[in-house]
């Protein structure tokens, strides 16, 4: 009787779940990503041509790219960390900003080098310098992209919506180098890209502003590094049902620590074998197909080959990941044999339809490869730890384009095979310590968020 007359004590109620990114927010997010990437393959369109009419060595022109990656390196993890505290909103239009003004005045750079005004040296230093506004504040945005998605989203669900949000960097590079030569206009000639991607860039910045609400955290978050924006008060905090969130002590996070070691490792690899075809493609295409000596007929098959590889990204991201349902570690080690298999076709293409077809099995490799590294460093750690992990895989992604595109390049120019091979070298060498060295997808999954 005693038990059946004692009051019964409230289950205390479970945890709010986060519910999905409205689709109008997941579309701004979106495009914050696609833009910049198409202005950004836009200009690797056009930029073999230019260098060709400046009548500059191809090193240099891989190397004025060298001082932007660096400070990519440095400013991401530091943007990322003030994401956490200025929220998601404030760093995406610092970055959108960032590529806009960066676009612009590389634009009015090449212009005057071009017309005779400037000395092509001093052409290509002010581009460079110029481009170095992207790397500094464009890498604000992609971190706080990345940060804000992953947090957002139930760890089994995470290597799909992060591979959603690359994919957007896959459509860019379709549409950038398809609409380059469309934007070589009569008056600013081979800048146009340049100029046109600027007030694109604009235009979604505006479209952010006036959409995305904000998300500027209030006090200091424990367990989660920001609220939901959607979260009926200010103060509530989600907890995703069956997810083990581990309490741990805040401290910054290294790349060399151990839980990111072995992601950061073949990012790091992996991605140096990407920037290096990226980096020799379209001088490729310009001595295989004789366009050297008109150098503005050679933005057309530039851009037909970039696109080629753009849509196997996609492919990839849309197709491949989700229909597959691929790991982290799947995709990371299917990705980079894809990759390797391709590279080795490159070497040896002639002909355009060869050498598109064998960029795009590369480019479908690396479509996998890429989203699968930046999902397992985020499932590698606490979901408090988000904004520094994406932060961390923004810096691996830029310390790629430091110098191996114009070591690519300069390999490239003294042996087709000397660059080559250290591309598949470097593929292989991802597979080789990436099989017994990266985490299993159950483990994963089943690990701290």
């Amino acid at each position: 009787m005693a038990e059946r007359d004692s009051p019964t004590i409230p289950a205390p109620p479970a945890p709010a779940r986060p519910r999905a990114i409205p689709r109008g927010r997941m579309a701004l997010l979106f495009t914050v990503m696609l833009v910049t990437a198409a202005g950004n393959t836009a200009m690797q369109s056009v930029m073999p041509s230019i260098g060709t009419a400046l009548q500059v060595n191809d090193v240099w022109i891989s190397l004025a790219y060298s001082w932007s990656a660096l400070l990519w390196v440095v400013c991401a993890p530091i943007w990322a960390a003030r994401s956490d505290r200025r929220g998601r909103k404030a760093m995406m239009a610092l970055g959108l900003t960032g590529f806009s003004i960066s676009m612009t005045l590389c634009g009015l750079a090449l212009w005057l080098g071009l017309g005779g005004v400037l000395p092509a040296f001093w052409a290509l230093i002010a581009f460079a310098a110029a481009r170095s506004l992207y790397g500094g504040f464009g890498s604000a945005a992609p971190p706080a992209v990345q940060a804000y998605v992953a947090a957002r989203t139930p760890r089994s669900e995470r290597t799909e919506a992060l591979s959603m949000i690359a994919s957007s960097f896959g459509l860019g590079t379709v549409i950038g180098p398809a609409l380059a030569p469309l934007m070589v206009l009569p008056l600013v000639g081979l800048t146009g890209p340049f100029i046109c991607f600027a007030l694109i860039g604009v235009i979604a910045l505006l479209a952010l502003r006036l959409r995305l609400p904000n998300d500027t955290p209030q006090f200091q978050a424990k367990g989660t590094p920001y609220d939901a924006p959607y979260a009926s008060t200010s103060t509530a905090h989600y907890e995703e049902e069956g997810e083990d969130e581990e309490t741990v002590e805040p401290h910054k996070l290294r790349w060399m620590e151990p839980r990111l070691r072995p992601w950061v490792t073949v990012g790091l690899l992996g991605g140096h074998a990407q920037a290096m075809v990226l980096g020799i493609t379209g001088f490729l295409v310009l001595d295989r197909l004789g366009l050297r000596a008109d150098p503005t007929q050679g933005t057309g098959p530039v851009g037909l080959v970039l696109m080629c590889g753009a849509i196997a990204t996609l492919l990839a991201q849309w197709g491949l990941i989700p229909r597959l349902r691929l790991g982290p570690r799947a995709a990371t080690l299917w990705g980079v044999a894809i990759a390797g298999f391709g590279v080795v076709m490159l070497g040896v293409a002639q002909q355009i339809h060869s050498i598109a077809l064998a960029f795009a099995i590369a480019s479908l490799g690396f479509g996998l490869f890429r989203p699968g590294t930046t999902s397992g460093t985020s499932l590698a750690v606490t979901r408090a730890e988000q904004g520094q992990a994406s932060g961390i895989t923004a810096s691996v992604a830029g310390a790629s384009y430091i110098y191996a595109p114009a070591l690519g390049v300069w390999l490239y120019n003294h042996s087709d095979w000397l660059g080559f091979g250290l591309i598949f070298a470097l593929c292989a060498g991802v597979f080789a310590y990436g099989w017994p060295s990266l985490q299993r997808d159950s483990e994963l999954t089943r690990s701290r968020g």
